[in-house]
């Protein structure tokens, strides 16, 4: 995640000088509290926040937790962890529903911070979810605000309402006192109402959003800022608080590349939790806010948890068990990778994913340079070829390959490595499905397959046992119950760790072999 990619390097370069100390002196932690604190200032972070967090890492770090652990730059990692969650509310919080149907959920915040686009991805996310959404054009100031609503509310597949054109001409307040009464009518079980907002804080835009929250009696009032906005975020948060109150923050835009102290400050300033984050331009870049796994995602310590049920929406098991029947069968073919090629795209930007896994921050530069492009090159070649082509790929000699690079727009050089990559994918998968030891070129064999000497090498490492308590109890239990404990991300966070266990992110080096592989 872009927005906390220099508080990310900070923090990753600050703990990496406790690396390899038995034993914490009051100055190891004073000048490691010292550079916590200039990163998270530099982040934007509000003052007040900046210092209630460094005290509590201080004082947690001199305590009796970190002076006892076996290895104590792990413990201060883990410190810092907890506190930042802490900051960041603690427990994820959702949506509360109203007894009586619709339930209804007003949109308050500064012009630009994207209103109207999170109402979109609000109301797909709850159709997805299996409720039916209404938005509503309470937005009556901004020009074109009415038609962009409906223009989004056409993307997100949901109904709209919106009886006024806007630009200046209608009463909001009326509007969304009409727009309970249709949701009613209409049998709407959620609305959500976009309403308007000023370049900067004013009387008459807090009376307006005052009013409709005073008519409507929302259920939720969800406060939207532009996490890039920094230091204003806290103004910003207590004018609306003071002026509008509301039950939830969103956090727009934090994809973007600014400081990301709006994140870090908004919750522990207001006292009010952070419900969604919006991640991206796209209606599907969206997902509920977890303190834990953002605070995970800023020490670089990957967001699993998230890929994962980002993975369980786009892929059925009912897919996945047939894919690897083919694998096993040899009957793989390219309409079946174009087929899981779209499906990874639907999972949202294959650079974010990426970004979640531990150890991210050793692979920035490539993750920037990364061409996302690459998939969509990739569906044309093969929907250029014919359906006998994609089953029988040896029919692609040289004339059929000129002609799939015309239809195209692409050359026959990657006409000719695409085939290449489906042939060796489909040897590496074929080899997975076998019970193998895949090998991936410039590689070497893949981290966690069965057999051949990485097999051997962890069977003799089974027994070793971790310097970080947490992780040893965790793989004393784990080895009690006879299976294997779960390897730690790579460098244990910070570098901090041993080697590189298996499982773990790929090195820049790795990961510029596997794009090599995958076509860049």
């Amino acid at each position: 995640m872009a927005t906390f990619g220099n508080l990310t390097d900070r923090l990753a370069d600050t703990f990496k000088n406790l690396r390899g100390k038995g034993k914490l002196s009051e100055a190891d932690v004073d000048r490691t509290v010292r550079e916590i604190r200039r990163a998270l200032l530099d982040a934007d972070v509000a003052l007040e926040v900046v210092k209630d967090f460094t005290g509590r890492v201080r004082e947690r770090a001199l305590g009796h937790e970190v002076s006892g652990a076996l290895n104590p730059a792990q413990q201060v990692v883990q410190i810092v962890n907890d506190e930042l969650v802490t900051i960041l509310g603690g427990e994820a919080r959702r949506i509360e529903f109203a007894k009586n149907p619709p339930t209804v959920i007003m949109l308050a915040g500064l012009q630009g911070a994207g209103k109207t686009t999170l109402a979109g991805k609000l109301s797909k996310w709850l159709a997805a979810d299996g409720h039916t959404p209404l938005l509503v054009a309470a937005d009556l100031q901004r020009p074109n605000a009415v038609t962009q609503l409906q223009v989004v509310a056409g993307q997100a597949g949901v109904a709209v309402f919106a009886p006024e054109p806007g630009n200046g001409k209608g009463d909001p307040v009326k509007v969304a006192k009409q727009a309970l009464k249709f949701a009613k009518d209409k049998q709407h079980d959620v609305v959500i109402i976009d309403t308007a907002g000023r370049l900067g804080v004013d009387a008459e835009l807090m009376k307006q959003a005052a009013n409709i929250r005073k008519a409507v009696d929302p259920d939720e009032v969800l406060f939207v800022i532009d996490a890039m906005i920094g230091q204003d975020a806290v103004t910003t948060a207590r004018a609306f608080q003071d002026g509008v109150d509301f039950t939830g923050v969103v956090l727009s835009k934090l994809d973007g590349d600014a400081r990301g102290g709006a994140a870090l400050s908004v919750a522990s300033i207001t006292g009010r939790p952070i419900m969604f984050a919006s991640t991206g331009e796209g209606l599907d870049d969206f997902e509920p806010f977890h303190p834990d796994r953002m605070a995970s995602r800023i020490l670089d310590l990957g967001d699993i948890l998230t890929l994962i049920e980002q993975a369980q929406k786009t892929f059925s098991e009912e897919e996945s068990r047939k894919v690897a029947e083919k694998f096993a069968s040899d009957s793989f073919t390219l309409d079946d990778f174009l087929g899981q090629m779209q499906q990874l795209k639907n999972m949202g930007s294959i650079k974010s994913m990426l970004g979640m896994l531990p150890g991210a921050k050793g692979m920035r530069e490539q993750l920037d340079n990364f061409d996302e492009s690459e998939i969509t090159r990739t569906e044309a070649i093969i929907q250029s070829m014919t359906k006998h082509e994609r089953t029988v790929p040896k029919l692609l000699n040289g004339s059929r390959r000129v002609r799939i690079a015309r239809g195209s727009g692409t050359t026959v050089t990657e006409v000719n490595a695409l085939v290449n990559r489906f042939e060796q994918a489909a040897k590496m998968m074929k080899t997975v499905a076998k019970g193998g030891t895949p090998q991936i070129p410039g590689m070497g064999p893949i981290a966690g397959g069965h057999g051949g000497k990485s097999a051997k090498k962890n069977q003799k490492k089974k027994g070793s046992k971790s310097g970080n308590p947490a992780r040893r109890a965790a793989e004393e239990a784990a080895r009690a119950q006879g299976v294997s404990a779960p390897s730690a991300p790579a460098g244990s966070g910070f570098g901090l760790g041993g080697s590189k266990p298996a499982g773990s992110a790929p090195s820049p080096e790795e990961l510029e072999s596997l794009q090599k592989f995958l076509g860049r």
